[in-house]
Parts: C-alpha cells; sequence; structure tokens
C-alpha cells in the first residue's frame, strides 16, 4: 500500500514530519522517492494522453470545418437550380458540422485547463521529488558518518586495538632492557674486594721499599 493517495496527497505532505516519524528515515526516503517518481510519470503519461486527445479533435475540427465549406458550396449550387429545398437541406447538415466544432473547440479549451493543472502538479512533484532526495542524500551521510565513528570507536576501545599497546609495551621493555644493558657495559670497573685493596697496598709497600733500596745504593756509588 502506498504512503499517499496519489498527486494531492505527495503535494502537501511534509517530507521531514514523515521521516521524524519513521522507525526506519533511510527506508521511509527511499518508498517516499519510489512513489513520488512513479506518480510522476503516471501525471505526465496523463498529460500526454490529454495533448494527443486535442490533436485528434484539432484534426477533426479541421475536417468539419472543410465540410462546412463544401454544405455551403452545395447549398449555393442548389439555389441557383432553383431548388430551395436542397439548399435548405445543405445548410443543416452546414450547422450541425459547426455545432461538432464548437462542442469540440470546448473540448479543447477544457482539456487547456487540464494540462495546465497537470503542469502545475508537475512542477510541484518534481519539487517534492527533489526535496525528498535531498533528504535522502542527508540520511544516508548522516548514517556513514555514524557507522564510521561506531567502527572507529570500536577500533579504539575493542581488544585488538588493546592486544596491539600491550604488544607494544613488551617490546618497549625489551628496548629499556637492551638500553640498560649497553649503558652497563660502559661503566668503569666493577668495584674493588677488600682482599684485592690489601694485596694492592702489600705490592705498593714493596715497590717502595725496593725503590728506597736502590736510592741508597746509588747514593753510596756518587
Amino acid at each position: 500500500m502506498g504512503i499517499f493517495s496519489r498527486t494531492r496527497d505527495i503535494i502537501a505532505a511534509n517530507v521531514t514530519d514523515l521521516l521524524d516519524k519513521a522507525e526506519d528515515p533511510a527506508k521511509m526516503v527511499r518508498m517516499i522517492i519510489l512513489e513520488m517518481e512513479e506518480t510522476l510519470v503516471e501525471v505526465r503519461a496523463s498529460a500526454a494522453r490529454t495533448i494527443a486527445d486535442q490533436k485528434e479533435m484539432r484534426r477533426h475540427i479541421a475536417k468539419l470545418e472543410k465540410l462546412q465549406e463544401s454544405w455551403t458550396e452545395k447549398a449555393e449550387l442548389a439555389l441557383s437550380k432553383g431548388r430551395e429545398d436542397l439548399a435548405k437541406a445543405a445548410l443543416v447538415e452546414k450547422q450541425k458540422a459547426v455545432d461538432m466544432c464548437e462542442q469540440l473547440s470546448e473540448e479543447i479549451s477544457v482539456l487547456d485547463e487540464a494540462l495546465r493543472a497537470s503542469e502545475e502538479d508537475i512542477n510541484k512533484l518534481q519539487t517534492k521529488l527533489r526535496e525528498a532526495r535531498a533528504r535522502q542524500n542527508s540520511i544516508v551521510t548522516r548514517l556513514e558518518t555514524a557507522s564510521n565513528r561506531v567502527r572507529l570507536r570500536e577500533m579504539t576501545n575493542g581488544s585488538r586495538m588493546q592486544d596491539a599497546f600491550s604488544r607494544f609495551d613488551v617490546l618497549e621493555r625489551r628496548v629499556d632492557l637492551a638500553e640498560g644493558r649497553a649503558d652497563a657495559a660502559g661503566l668503569g670497573a666493577a668495584p674493588k674486594t677488600l682482599d684485592e685493596e690489601i694485596a694492592e697496598l702489600r705490592s705498593s709497600e714493596k715497590v717502595d721499599a725496593e725503590l728506597e733500596a736502590l736510592k741508597k745504593r746509588l747514593g753510596k756509588g756518587e
């Protein structure tokens, strides 16, 4: 079942209100556009039939006008021959053609008004259709934006992102350890033990004693 009962309802419709009340605005706007397009096709088809009817009527009027001329000539001929009765009969037929022409002309005038109304309806339908399509583009853009935001949040707050940052933490820790080892390798020698320091003192005393002895020998020599 359609949203509208056709042209009048579409022209009077408030697309914004319809979409605000819809549970699924995207689906609703697609339905609205489809029905508007179908209605526009129907109105144009009706206008085309009206134009065709007018053309047919005008052709019939042209034939009737020629027929009027023909009956006039026949009436003149009958009078010229003294046949007033035939002349009168010919004029009666001519009047029938005149009456038919007037009737068709009136029908054409009615169809002209119908065409003007159809043209107005077509313009209004096209305006409504542009409005609906603009709303559709807006809705699609908003839905895409919302979907992108959801995906972004899932990426930033999801387990995959947390796992990735956890791996980064492990790698950073490994780098810290490697840098620590490098820094430690560049430090001075390890602190001496007590035994090593005492042994160095003893060695120093022996060197000093030997130096004094050497000085005494050299002094005696001089």
